[in-house]
């Protein structure tokens, strides 16, 4: 990854981090939790050869880019503001973005808000779900019941899971990497939901060995990571959902209407959350994703598809955006 460069732009009031190659029309990869820029090491490269210009930002709160102190300075229409502005200090008027779990919000939001700059949206993992009558945080209830926790639930008490996770960053990278990914067996995925009488450090298991997409310098680049920047960066988006959706009313019944992508693991924890309250994500996609191009389950695999599945991740992303 020699080729890769590194740089800042100052955007919407915090200096940005990003990681570009290439030249081209201009593909912007938005990383989701609890990850960076580096969990598109594999496909920046691949976009970079087939003929665009790949940039990978550290999103607010995340690696070398500013985290703001305040927890409303991480809502959905800064993460927004983020990326337009990204795109600008690029000296770029028109992007196509990618999002990946918690950056599938960001590129959808960012797609249906700026149209004039973002002509087509590739979302893995997480669906467009347009806005829903309900408050996200009435719907976690729900969820939970009496004995459980919802891991979104447990996220909104500012500072309790930053201090579970930053006693020991490698640890806890290893566990969410691992237990959310296809490779454990049922008993050892990643829990969403857990017993209240464990702590969310305690919802996953630390793997004896790393799954092969997983190399022990990945891992370590990670920790080092969240070692220095903290986790309290990327918990604080969690700490939005009803404030996002206070702020999103406008959105009520919006389809996301240019070009589309979706992938996702057979083995996704979103499908499992998706089918939790009756969600199909072949049938969300369709109802809401007019344009969408190609849906692709990708069997085995789990909520890491860029990095688990790189070279599929990569033909797919390479072959919607030269269909443009």
């Amino acid at each position: 990854m020699t080729d890769l460069q590194h740089h800042f732009v100052t955007t919407n009031g915090i200096k940005l981090h990003y990681v570009e190659q290439g030249s081209g029309p201009l593909v912007v990869l938005c990383h989701g939790w609890p990850e960076s820029w580096y969990s598109w090491r594999h496909q920046i490269p691949a976009l970079a050869a087939a003929g665009f210009r790949a940039v990978a930002p550290d999103q607010r709160g995340y690696g070398q880019t500013e985290a703001p102190e305040a927890i409303d300075s991480y809502n959905i229409l800064s993460l927004v503001g983020d990326m337009v502005g990204l795109v600008g200090g690029l000296k770029e008027s028109r992007a196509i973005i990618v999002g990946h779990d918690w950056g599938a919000p960001v590129a959808w939001h960012s797609s249906l808000l700026r149209p004039d700059i973002f002509r087509a949206c590739a979302l893995l993992s997480v669906p467009y779900m347009p806005r829903g009558p309900i408050r996200p945080s009435i719907g976690w209830k729900a969820l939970e019941g009496t004995d459980k926790n919802f891991y979104q639930s447990y996220f909104q008490e500012p500072g309790r899971v930053e201090k579970e996770l930053e006693a020991d960053p490698r640890r806890s990278m290893a566990m969410m990497l691992y237990g959310a990914s296809g490779d454990p067996p049922p008993e050892e995925r990643w829990q969403f939901l857990f017993p209240r009488s464990k702590k969310f450090i305690e919802s996953g298991v630390v793997p004896k060995k790393l799954p092969a997409w997983l190399k022990e310098a990945d891992l370590e680049f990670f920790a080092a990571e969240f070692k220095r920047a903290g986790f309290r960066g990327g918990i604080n988006w969690y700490r939005n959902f009803d404030r996002n959706w206070e702020l999103t009313g406008f959105l009520d019944g919006a389809k996301l209407r240019q070009p589309s992508l979706f992938a996702v693991g057979e083995h996704d924890v979103v499908i499992t959350m998706l089918a939790m309250i009756g969600g199909d994500a072949r049938k969300i996609v369709a109802a809401s994703m007019p344009d969408c191009r190609t849906i692709k389950i990708i069997p085995d695999a789990g909520h890491w598809i860029q990095q688990e599945r790189p070279q599929q991740i990569n033909q797919l992303l390479v072959d919607f955006a030269k269909g443009l």
